[in-house]
């Protein structure tokens, strides 16, 4: 299968969860990008980089290794070899992905990383740029979004000792940041289809998904059965009462 499913949304609206059920559904790869962009951000601040420096951040972006594992039961990533899955979620990193991600060396090392995994298909990626830089000729575009206050819940349950509150005040910041950034901002797709999980569970999103992906694929056979027949000089089928 080639298709390339493109999963965007801001940071709590489920991507990675849906992302990750909608390939295991269809039996496609699955890609974190959010993660290649941590994994950079993990790798500046141990070598003692001053990421608020984007000069110093493009200077190195292009040392690290960066790994990333495609199988959405176990999606890994590695920087010069070593597993930072777990790592790359700290608060640290988390403060400062968004500056790291906003370094146009940055991007552009990783864009590329990116779209050479996705090769010739058969995955979903998730993103904040997916629809409209990394992989915009994706046949299927989806937006994830959610309420604020949705959002902060979901993402608080994944950490430790941090307020709903706080949780809350780092989303709007990050949401700014990402949306007002000059180079490949967070923006929604024009042809991408919006859904709103804000009161949908995990598997009522990955059904919406999973309803959008095959009725695309349903009309890519159609339109491919019509090509054979125009090819072949066959009559369109047309049903017959018996």
């Amino acid at each position: 299968m080639t298709l390339v499913i493109a999963m965007d949304g801001p940071s709590g609206s489920g991507k990675s969860s849906v992302s990750k059920g909608v390939a295991r559904a269809l039996g496609l790869r699955y890609l974190d990008t959010g993660a290649m962009y941590r994994a950079m951000t993990w790798w500046m601040l141990r070598e003692g980089v001053p990421v608020e420096d984007p000069a110093a951040v493009a200077a190195r972006a292009a040392e690290p290794v960066l790994a990333s594992g495609t199988d959405p039961d176990a999606p890994t990533i590695t920087v010069d070899g070593v597993d930072v899955s777990g790592p790359i979620r700290g608060s640290e990193v988390t403060g400062a992905v968004s500056a790291v991600a906003a370094v146009p060396a940055v991007r552009e090392r990783l864009v590329a990383l990116q779209r050479e995994i996705i090769g010739a298909g058969g995955i979903v990626v998730e993103g904040r740029d997916i629809g409209n830089v990394v992989a915009p000729d994706a046949q299927v575009k989806i937006y994830l979004t959610a309420s604020a206050e949705a959002r902060a819940q979901r993402r608080n349950a994944e950490l430790t000792g941090v307020t709903i509150t706080a949780t809350q005040a780092d989303l709007a910041r990050r949401d700014r940041l990402d949306s007002t950034r000059k180079v490949d901002p967070l923006a929604q797709a024009a042809d991408a289809v919006e859904v709103d999980t804000t009161s949908l569970g995990l598997d009522e999103v990955i059904e919406e998904v999973l309803r959008i992906a095959r009725k695309h694929l349903a009309a890519a056979d159609g339109d491919s059965a019509s090509q054979a027949r125009s090819r072949t000089g066959e009559p369109p089928h047309e049903e017959r009462d018996e």
